[in-house]
């Protein structure tokens, strides 16, 4: 075991007396088995949010988008707010596993299988609030650059929702790749385990032919590394055009330089918590308490805690803008004094109650151990970053330059169910995909068994006890043996 070193001061990454065969028992079982009350609750609250979802959206296809509660100041509203939301959820999930991937942490094993399908379904929601918002969603192939049957109508470029047509649907299908790269080797698994020769057959076609040779992992570790070298840089451009949006307009608060890197830092911020809740969950309705402990929740939440004090110096360094520049317009952007104590101040202090304050628990080692408290802030964030979202569309657009043009923006039940209905819809197929993938790398899981398994960690303590007391005795016997001989001579 000299080859699988790991200092003994480390907790143990998987728990309990795992051998090889276990891990992968239990991780297939999911899949393999019946699904458990747990997970039927927690897929029928799922199905009946994106059931309503659904009503919500053919009634505003088939009404129009004046069921929502947009009017001519506040354009963009709840739906572009849940977009940005969704987009920066999404995008966290394949720069977690990317970067912790080129990072070599050994903790990502139980969270980036998690963090990438997080990421495809997310992305999949934010794409339907431009379709929708489209008021013509049956048109929306307008938007990609190819001639069209009017003739040559090509899009515009200059248009910031085509960057992020651009944008999305180019890290979309990096992050498509890179999941199911990461995916072969489970595939296999479930293919050498399947009894019914249907199942059999749909995972072999998805392994791709993966035999598990040498040649094949080497191939699977050079394009995994060189996919997450392409994702991560992906990650940072694909955030920063979407706050391209905002800050290349001439809203007031909207045209800051701070805004590439803040959007960057809150995507993140988000996604570690979304991240979180979806392992907390998972570990209880999959039965993977051994392979999500409280190392890999405690990790999490320092990450948490090092972006959310980023999103916090942008959030000071916004509120002293506004207040220095000394702009009665640029006093009513999200985050100053006139946010703070205006008509949406609700907003504006549940931004900083979710994204500022409660975060910092995290500090104490016992709440970062919690799990129940760390299910919590999750929450709490997510809700957090959604209000920022908010704050900066709604209150930017509530007050502009013309007073005449002022509005407030109230959302309608039609904006609540399709947001609501989206919250369904991701966890419909995060549920189906556990029931159908494995959540967890079973292949990079045994890789770090013999270093960071529980049952190894302490075979090799007991191993080193039992060899440093042999060196003790040795010694002992080799002092008194000395005392002897020097006795014997002192007589003579």
């Amino acid at each position: 075991m000299a080859s699988h070193y790991e200092a003994p001061i480390r907790e143990p990454l998987v728990a309990g007396e795992k051998s090889y065969h276990d891990v992968t028992v239990d991780i297939a079982a999911p899949v393999e088995g019946r699904a458990n009350k747990l997970w039927w609750i927690a897929f029928s609250i799922a199905l009946v949010a994106f059931l309503w979802g659904i009503g919500c959206i053919i009634y505003t296809i088939s009404t129009g988008i004046g069921v929502w509660g947009l009017n001519k100041t506040v354009g963009w509203a709840w739906d572009i707010t849940n977009f940005v939301w969704w987009v920066g959820i999404g995008h966290a999930g394949t720069l977690i596993s990317a970067v912790l991937l080129l990072f070599r942490q050994k903790w990502r094993m139980a969270v980036n299988r998690s963090a990438e399908a997080m990421t495809i379904f997310s992305v999949v929601q934010a794409g339907l609030f431009p379709l929708i918002h489209m008021g013509r969603p049956w048109l929306a192939y307008w938007v990609l650059p190819i001639p069209n049957q009017f003739g040559s109508l090509w899009v515009n470029f200059n248009s910031p929702l085509l960057w992020d047509v651009f944008a999305i649907s180019t890290y979309l299908s990096v992050s498509l790749v890179f999941w199911w790269t990461g995916l072969l080797p489970d595939f296999a698994m479930l293919r050498d385990r399947a009894v019914k020769p249907f199942q059999k057959k749909i995972y072999s076609l998805l392994s791709f032919g993966w035999t598990g040779r040498a040649k094949d992992w080497q191939r699977f570790e050079e394009v995994s590394l060189v996919l997450a070298g392409l994702a991560t840089p992906l990650v940072l451009s694909v955030h920063t055009i979407v706050s391209f949006d905002f800050a290349t307009s001439v809203v007031a608060g909207w045209h800051s330089t701070i805004y590439p890197p803040y959007f960057v830092a809150g995507a993140i911020f988000s996604g570690f918590a979304m991240v979180l809740t979806l392992l907390i969950i998972m570990r209880k309705v999959s039965n993977l308490e051994a392979y999500i402990t409280r190392v890999h929740i405690e990790y999490m939440n320092k990450v948490i805690l090092l972006t959310g004090g980023i999103v916090s110096v942008a959030y000071i360094t916004e509120f002293f803008i506004a207040w220095y520049s000394g702009t009665n317009y640029e006093d009513y952007t999200y985050l100053s004094i006139g946010a703070a104590t205006g008509p949406y101040w609700w907003a504006f202090w549940a931004l900083i109650i979710c994204n500022f304050i409660v975060p910092q628990t995290l500090w104490v080692k016992k709440l970062r151990r919690n799990f129940t408290w760390s299910f919590i802030v999750s929450i709490v964030i997510n809700i957090g970053m959604w209000f920022e979202r908010f704050d900066i569309i709604v209150i930017n657009l509530s007050k502009g330059h013309l007073p005449s043009s002022w509005a407030m923006f109230s959302p309608t039940f039609v904006d609540v169910g399709i947001y609501l209905g989206t919250i369904g819809f991701f966890f419909v197929l995060f549920l189906l995909y556990a029931r159908t993938f494995p959540v967890i790398a079973q292949a990079e899981i045994k890789t770090i068994l013999k270093s960071s398994g529980e049952r190894y960690k302490r075979i090799r303590d007991v191993e080193g006890k039992s060899i440093a007391g042999a060196a003790v005795d040795v010694r002992t016997s080799n002092y008194s043996s000395t005392d002897t001989n020097s006795s014997d001579q002192a007589t003579k």
